[in-house]
């Protein structure tokens, strides 16, 4: 019931808007009335926090596909030395496979990326090439088994082999792996994520 000029009230029907009317009218309100601004700062905040953590979502999964990379690549390590009995056969073998995945070098690549003396290229890859680098060596490691090869020859045609297809299938994709810029360490991205982590558990507000 709403009050009339008369004194008198009269029936008037309630309206649900949607959570997206709201953030028109929000939007195209006048900002001086209380309830618009109100509304304002509402969308605002929600949306910033919905931006972080999208954000946060796109740098998890490019931690976790660094560390299965690491777990992969541990894993064919272990089986070349079996195989071939050298333990610097693994080093070989996976630079053999960054050229043919980069059409450049490992080194290249890092003096490209500008990745410091000592650190890993794969530590300043994007998630695509991450991925890309992780199904190439699991392809591998199933083929060495698969076939037995036992030879640092026939293993590492085998890793230029995979890295090539796979290469292949992001050029046809229209994703040039060595055009691709370098993204942030991945060391600082880790730390970042377990420090807001503690804080939002701490202060769920935080995320504002």
């Amino acid at each position: 019931m709403v009050d009339l000029g008369s004194g008198s009230q009269r029936e008037i029907d309630d309206i649900m808007l949607s959570r997206y009317a709201c953030y028109l009218i929000a939007q195209n309100g006048d900002s001086q009335k209380q309830e618009i601004a109100f509304a304002q700062t509402y969308f605002a905040i929600q949306t910033r926090r919905a931006e972080l953590i999208e954000q946060r979502l796109l740098e998890s999964e490019r931690l976790s596909a660094r560390k299965k990379l690491t777990s992969t690549e541990k894993e064919l390590s272990s089986l070349i030395y079996e195989k071939t009995g050298n333990d610097q056969d693994f080093g070989i073998i996976r630079s053999k496979g960054d050229q043919a995945l980069f059409g450049k070098n490992t080194q290249a690549m890092k003096s490209q990326w500008k990745v410091p003396d000592g650190r890993p290229l794969a530590d300043f890859a994007p998630t695509i090439i991450l991925k890309a680098k992780d199904f190439a060596t699991e392809i591998t490691i199933f083929n060495v088994k698969a076939n037995d090869l036992n030879r640092q020859v026939a293993i590492s045609n085998e890793h230029v082999t995979n890295n090539e297809a796979v290469r292949k299938t992001l050029l046809d994709r229209g994703i040039r792996p060595e055009s691709l810029p370098a993204v942030e360490d991945i060391k600082k991205v880790e730390r970042r994520l377990l420090t807001e982590g503690k804080k939002v558990i701490k202060n769920p507000e935080s995320l504002e």
